[in-house]
Formats: C-alpha cells, structure tokens, sequence
C-alpha cells in the first residue's frame, strides 16, 4: 500500500476545566481503495447537536453513510486517473447525456461540504462539469457525481458529510 499523505489530528478536550490537546497523532485509519486512492474518516458524530464527550469510531467505506443525525469529516486523496486505469475521456458537453458515465460515478445520500486543499480535478455531474482548483468548495447536495484526476499529481480534498434527506 503506496501512503504518501496521512494527516495528522489533533483533537482537544477539558481537563479540571481547562482545555487541553487529548490527542496529537497522524491517522491510522487510511484506507486504499484503489491504487492511490487514499480515504481516512477523521471523525464522525452520530447527534444533533453534537455530544462533545464521545468520538464515534468509523471505519473508510468507498461510499459512505454518515449515522442518521450525523457526519463524517473525510481526508480523500486522489491520483490521476490514468494511475486507476481510467481512460482519457471526452469532457461533458452541457445539456447533452451521449456521454458515458465515468466509471466512479456514485450518489450519496448527504449534504458534502468539500474543500480542495491540493491539487486539481474535475467534479462530474449527469450533465456537465467543472474544474476544481486549490481553494475551490463544492456544496454537493445529494447528487449523482464523480471525480476525475487528469492532471499528474494527486488532488487532496476535505469533505465534511452531513446526513440528509431528499425529496423529489
């Protein structure tokens, strides 16, 4: 397993009511789900409002499933396409579906706040997509989507995943 970028996290707590560091250390649940594809849930709640005495113990699914009422915060790092063996595509043309579907096309059933930290990549939806740069958000409200690396070096994202329902 090839990790080139496991986080540290440092999470903060009371003692005799003043605040403290309780822990200081790099992750230890990085998962690789494909080559390259590096995926570390940082933290989970499972309330709202949140119970600041508990930590939440979750494991790095592909996709996943925050707990009713709850949310994951995601460290994902992404190569380049070509290192999954995903072949050049052709871009989305707006308003058009001739297109086939990236093949890491998935839908979740949450609110994603995500935050592109490093690196570059393209956000794909049903229909069109975008180009993601260093300091870009996405809010992603439930959407069918993928990503796709066509630059050389890996993307490092943040996302915080919120429970949600949807409508339609």
């Amino acid at each position: 397993m090839k990790m080139t970028a496991i986080p540290r996290r440092i999470v903060t707590g009371h003692k005799n009511g003043r605040s403290i560091i309780v822990e200081d250390k790099k992750v230890t649940n990085v998962s690789e789900h494909l080559p390259g594809l590096l995926i570390s849930d940082i933290w989970a709640t499972n309330t709202m409002p949140v119970d600041l005495t508990k930590e939440l113990i979750v494991g790095n699914t592909l996709v996943p499933d925050p707990p009713k009422h709850g949310s994951y915060f995601r460290y994902v790092s992404i190569p380049p396409d070509k290192d999954l063996g995903i072949p050049e595509r052709a871009p989305v043309i707006p308003g058009t579906i001739t297109h086939q579907p990236h093949p890491l096309m998935h839908k979740t059933d949450t609110l994603d706040y995500i935050i592109i930290l490093s690196g570059e990549l393209y956000l794909i939806l049903d229909e069109e997509e975008t180009l993601l740069k260093t300091g870009d958000i996405v809010i992603q409200k439930g959407t069918n989507h993928a990503w796709s690396n066509r630059s050389d070096q890996a993307c490092i994202q943040l996302a915080i995943l919120l429970d949600a329902r949807q409508e339609e």
